[in-house]
């Protein structure tokens, strides 16, 4: 059995091909936040401080959607921005994993040996209260008995905080769906975005005047509260100021949730590209309006407010 399910894993670990010995670091990494960059940053010393190539092992899914698939797990960041976020924190090793069922059974010495095997681990680094294989077994005590069998250093790196505010992928989350921009960007490090392909939708802010571009996204993105964002959105490494509306556009009674933003300096055709969308500030929350007058006088407002918040604002390069 288990000769069986390793055999999977190693399909996907064996697409690397690792010409040093690694130090290594295993989790999903959701939003690449602060308390990530902590501990990345102390494994991309570590690794150059004894030889070796510094590296993460990510999983595609975050576990509890493929354990428990009805708690509704969201992602801060999909998985190629994710995996981009990661090189650029400086690892030279970043190997997608898919999680799931088979992998659940694995235990932690039979998924360490997978990456010594695969991936020449000689090191692990990891946070607090982290734990690996089945049934989450894996807790620092066993992982350190695990690891020395192994032949394996073991490395823990403690909870990073800021202001005393505990950082976490979790804590992210909460804050996202409060519409507590100011603390996701905080605990992020950078402003909160949403990647998405422009597509087309009913128009309905052209003829108001405020043609908007309507951004897809994946139904496990996680999104802000509902309501009216100060934003730039980044098309071909420009940044617009934008003012984006994440809701279900209660005017209409439409019922659907959408993201729309209107790029306030931009003219030409959007549809069908990419567009990132950075997340500066709220300016209220999303509310009906008794008519159409009152929704565009609300929207005239909307801009303005953007604009002297954006202005003073430093625009993303990327």
């Amino acid at each position: 059995m288990v000769a069986v399910l390793s055999m999977l894993i190693e399909e996907e670990l064996t697409r690397y091909q690792v010409e040093r010995d690694t130090l290594l670091s295993v989790g999903v990494f959701d939003g690449v936040h602060l308390g990530h960059r902590h501990l990345l940053g102390y494994l991309r010393d570590q690794a150059f401080s004894v030889g070796l190539m510094p590296g993460v092992v990510t999983f595609v899914h975050h576990p509890r959607q493929v354990l428990y698939p009805e708690r509704g797990v969201t992602n801060l960041t999909p998985v190629e921005e994710r995996l981009e976020l990661l090189r650029d924190a400086g690892m030279e090793l970043v190997a997608a994993v898919s999680f799931t069922p088979e992998l659940s059974f694995l235990d932690a010495g039979q998924f360490l040996s997978l990456l010594q095997r695969n991936l020449r681990l000689k090191g692990l680094v990891i946070g607090p209260d982290f734990a690996l294989g089945r049934g989450r077994e894996g807790d620092a005590a066993r992982l350190d008995a695990i690891s020395q069998s192994m032949g394996l250093s073991l490395e823990r790196v403690p909870q990073a905080t800021i202001n005393g505010d505990v950082v976490s992928s979790t804590a992210i989350r909460t804050a996202l769906g409060e519409g507590d921009v100011d603390r996701v960007s905080r605990l992020l490090g950078r402003p909160f975005s949403l990647r998405g392909q422009v597509v087309s939708g009913e128009e309905r802010g052209r003829t108001l005047g405020f043609p908007t571009a309507n951004i897809s996204h994946l139904p496990d993105q996680a999104l802000p509260a509902d309501g009216v964002y100060a934003t730039f959105a980044m098309t071909e490494g420009h940044p617009y100021p934008s003012v984006t509306n994440i809701g279900i556009r209660p005017t209409f009674n439409t019922g659907q949730r959408t993201v729309e933003t209107f790029l306030l300096d931009f003219k030409g055709d959007l549809y069908g590209q990419v567009l990132t969308i950075k997340l500066m500030a709220r300016l209220r929350a999303e509310q009906r309006f008794e008519s159409i007058s009152k929704l565009v006088a609300q929207m005239e407002k909307d801009i303005s407010l953007a604009r002297s918040i954006l202005t003073v604002e430093k625009a993303p390069r990327n």
